[in-house]
């Protein structure tokens, strides 16, 4: 997402009076970056979790254990709770969640390129996705994850 993009979400988000949490994984903090890049973000970035871990993801965000256990950290029901978790650890009103497998590697399961995400709001249902970039390398993979996550935090404003 361009640097007007991620500044017009940011327009938009202060105009509505709203403010954003991220829950991020396998993009390791690139959509805090991408906001936080944008002088004065500040008064809309209430703050980013990077849980890479699975125990950092039960630690800060209550993902259940269970949960792990039964889907693995990428699935959708692992984003829904990193998603509604940042908002029940923040002062957000919206938190978008990053969980997949950006490479290399991957399984004939859970394959290269294959990323959940989750977006929670205050008063509203929290919406999930499994988006397949495909093994186009870790880092496309991670750039294409982190701008389809600004689209959804775009997406959940407007």
């Amino acid at each position: 997402m361009a640097g007007l993009s991620v500044e017009k979400l940011l327009s938009e988000a202060r105009y509505w009076g709203l403010k954003i949490a991220t829950a991020e994984s396998c993009t390791g903090g690139m959509v805090a970056a991408a906001l936080t890049d944008v002088a004065g973000s500040s008064d809309v970035f209430e703050r980013g979790f990077v849980t890479y871990s699975n125990a950092a993801k039960i630690e800060l965000l209550g993902v259940s254990p269970e949960t792990l256990a039964a889907h693995g950290a990428v699935s959708e029901t692992v984003a829904r709770e990193m998603a509604e978790g940042a908002l029940a650890q923040s002062a957000a009103d919206l938190a978008v969640s990053v969980t997949g497998i950006a490479g290399p590697g991957g399984s004939e399961f859970k394959p290269e390129g294959r990323v959940c995400f989750g977006l929670a709001r205050r008063g509203r249902a929290t919406v999930t996705e499994t988006v397949e970039f495909g093994a186009q390398g870790r880092a496309k993979v991670r750039k294409a994850a982190t701008a389809h996550a600004l689209g959804l935090i775009s997406q959940a404003i407007t």
